[in-house]
């Protein structure tokens, strides 16, 4: 545009003054812009890209192939294109990076009418995430450099990178209270002081178990039926506040939490009981762009801008898998958990406020916190003093701090782990078995 302007004030000038010769420079110029704006015009709209990858939803270690296609739909040949795969900041900036680059995903080419060519990379998944790829920046412009034009030319792809899994041999965190006081969904012992109801006699019952009474009225033995009174199962209780989790030790500490909830819960899925996830953490599928899409962007920075995913999501709605078995209830499980981030949202006495009525009595809470205020002691204490099965495990590496931390859990009954490092996951869960 100052190119333009420039152009045409000069070229009054040299008409009012007589100048023929600076005229015909202007009139030269003048031609050579609108020239040059057109063919680039053409030459951007002529170019179209598609996105291939093998896999969407990989584990950490795996890699995953990302071909994506350019071609020149139009009659006139393009002398360059600079070609961009766009990878989010947050899964290159880590050492190692969360998404390790193998390959070229920028490309400088020219193009000739109809001609395709393809930009191959891979992408090696090193730390679980929700990682958006692209989108597809081209940019295009006049051999002058007088004009250049950006465009948005494929939709983004999202890859999902499931958290680590750690194998818990003998974990078992159903209550060793046979006799209790919380009726359960779910059968798997039986409490003799509670007395459901009676039934037929069948053989092998004890006779401890026949009803007396029921069978002199009726002239056929017949047995108890008692309730089931075991807390079976476990609703993971994770705490994902911003403000909770000390920069310095981010993302490491983060990572380890989202591991230990993980293994937790795909230990107890294979014991066949119940499991459930809450969680104040932000869902990254909530900062997906539903539009602001453009096609004529001026700038490589608008270009990024304009696709990619927002930086953060007002929504303060927690994040909750509700406790329940099934085929699908891991796999939900470490969707979410690969999704989930750090957010500034509800703190844990909110989050429970929001979501007691979701959460079942019949299984154990187990909290992972990455600190311990007053306020979370008041709120797990008393969640405890309402009839749920609490335990804590505490995201913290020095001795001292997990002392420091553990002792308010302590006085209100709450029985307490540490969870150091990865190694620890299995130390910490195998003491549930010995408790």
């Amino acid at each position: 545009m100052n190119w333009l302007v420039g152009a045409v004030l000069i070229l009054v000038l040299s008409l009012i003054f007589d100048l023929g010769l600076l005229a015909y420079a202007m009139y030269a110029l003048l031609g050579i812009l609108f020239v040059s704006r057109y063919l680039t015009s053409q030459w951007a709209e002529s170019l179209t890209a598609d996105r291939e990858c093998n896999r969407l939803t990989a584990d950490v270690g795996d890699s995953v192939a990302v071909v994506v296609n350019i071609q020149n739909t139009g009659k006139l040949p393009i002398p360059w294109c600079l070609v961009e795969d766009l990878l989010p900041r947050r899964a290159l900036i880590h050492e190692p990076p969360n998404l390790a680059v193998e390959g070229r995903r920028l490309q400088l080419s020219m193009l000739r009418a109809g001609a395709k060519q393809s930009l191959l990379y891979q992408l090696t998944c090193n730390r679980r995430g929700y990682y958006q790829l692209g989108p597809l920046v081209l940019e295009t412009g006049d051999l002058f450099g007088l004009h250049r034009r950006y465009r948005v030319a494929t939709k983004p792809h999202f890859l999902l990178v499931l958290p680590v899994v750690i194998p818990l041999a003998g974990y078992d965190v159903s209550s060793k209270r046979p006799i209790g006081e919380v009726k359960m969904t779910y059968r798997l012992f039986e409490d003799p002081t509670r007395i459901a109801g009676v039934r037929r006699y069948e053989a092998g019952d004890p006779l401890s178990r026949v009803n007396w009474r029921a069978t002199a009225r009726t002239g056929q033995l017949h047995s108890k039926v008692y309730e089931p009174s075991t807390v079976a199962g476990a609703t993971i209780l994770l705490e994902y506040h911003n403000a909770s989790h000390s920069r310095q030790h981010e993302p490491m500490r983060s990572e380890l939490a989202v591991t230990a909830a993980a293994s937790i819960a795909n230990a107890l899925y294979e014991m066949g009981q119940q499991v459930g996830l809450v969680t104040n953490g932000r869902d990254a599928a909530d900062r997906i762009r539903q539009e602001g899409w453009d096609s004529d962007i001026r700038t490589r920075d608008a270009a990024r801008s304009s696709a990619s995913m927002l930086d953060a999501s007002d929504r303060l709605q927690p994040v909750v898998v509700d406790t329940r078995r099934g085929a699908d209830q891991l796999l939900q499980i470490l969707e979410t958990l690969a999704r989930v981030e750090l957010t500034d949202g509800l703190t844990l006495s909110q989050l429970v406020g929001e979501t007691r009525d979701r959460l079942p009595r019949d299984a154990t809470i187990i909290a992972i916190l990455p600190q311990v205020t007053t306020e979370t002691a008041i709120t797990l204490g008393s969640l405890r003093r309402q009839g749920y099965a609490v335990t804590a495990i505490l995201n913290l590496y020095d001795e001292y701090d997990f002392a420091q931390a553990a002792g308010p859990l302590i006085a209100v009954g709450i029985e307490v782990q540490q969870l150091r490092d990865e190694a620890s996951v299995v130390a910490v869960c195998r003491k549930f078995v010995l408790r």
